[in-house]
């Protein structure tokens, strides 16, 4: 609805809401399909990746049951699965075996044997320690995101904290530093260790999946607006 000003030209009434401008067919499909991608891309990668995970673990432990007792010996099709259901038994035997005074005797004798190997050593070792601090429910790894400026001053980097201060590295350089580790995007499981004064850290209000998701999709995901509380 319009009225004519002073000029005779026609002036928009106040408090009037103009319907939207129609968008056209090809925008609509556009759209349409791009929402499409955005639902599906994931469901189906999640797909994807837990069938080749099943698949991977079903080459490894299925061979180690008896042609007699698998369950294609008796069924008109393969069973997925059968091998992560192995994996998951043994796992749970082997914990509880270790458990006990004869299974710890077992595991000493075998990490002293491993102990004598000089690059096996090495690896067994770091790989238990990464193992044992991941799993740990007491250790505080990597339950918080941070920023720090990196690679230069006015330029910051979100971060995964690894200890809030007091590490040994800055005991030599009377520094309380903190341990934090830097991502590499889009991939989070490389990246940098990086020792910095604790004052330089600050600790975003997010959590670590919130965090993931910022460096996987490279900024493009980020969540909802949040106070940022130094530490």
């Amino acid at each position: 609805m319009t009225q004519s000003g002073e000029n005779g030209g026609p002036d928009e009434v106040p408090g009037v809401i103009l319907p939207a401008r129609k968008t056209g067919i090809m925008a609509r499909l556009r759209n349409y399909f791009l929402t499409g991608l955005v639902v599906a891309a994931p469901i189906v990668l999640t797909i994807y990746v837990t069938s080749w995970f099943v698949e991977l673990v079903d080459t490894w432990f299925v061979p180690l049951v008896p042609e007699a007792y698998r369950p294609e010996k008796y069924l008109p099709f393969n069973v997925y699965g059968t091998g992560l259901l192995i994996a998951l038994v043994l796992l749970t035997f082997l914990g509880a075996l270790t458990a006990n005074i004869f299974g710890r005797a077992i595991l000493n004798f075998a990490e002293r044997l491993v102990e004598r190997m000089p690059i096996v050593r090495s690896i067994y070792g770091a790989l238990k320690q990464i193992f044992e601090t991941v799993i740990s429910s007491s250790t505080p790894s990597f339950r918080e995101v941070g920023l720090i400026e990196y690679p230069r001053k006015g330029c910051y980097a979100v971060v995964f904290v690894v200890s809030q201060g007091g590490s040994i590295v800055g005991q030599p350089l009377g520094k309380d530093l903190a341990a934090v580790f830097l991502p590499t995007s889009p991939n989070t499981i490389t990246g940098l260790l990086l020792y910095v004064p604790r004052d330089e850290l600050t600790i975003l209000d997010m959590t670590i999946e919130e965090g993931a998701k910022l460096v996987v999709s490279a900024g493009l995901v980020e969540p909802l607006p949040k106070k940022i509380k130094p530490v």
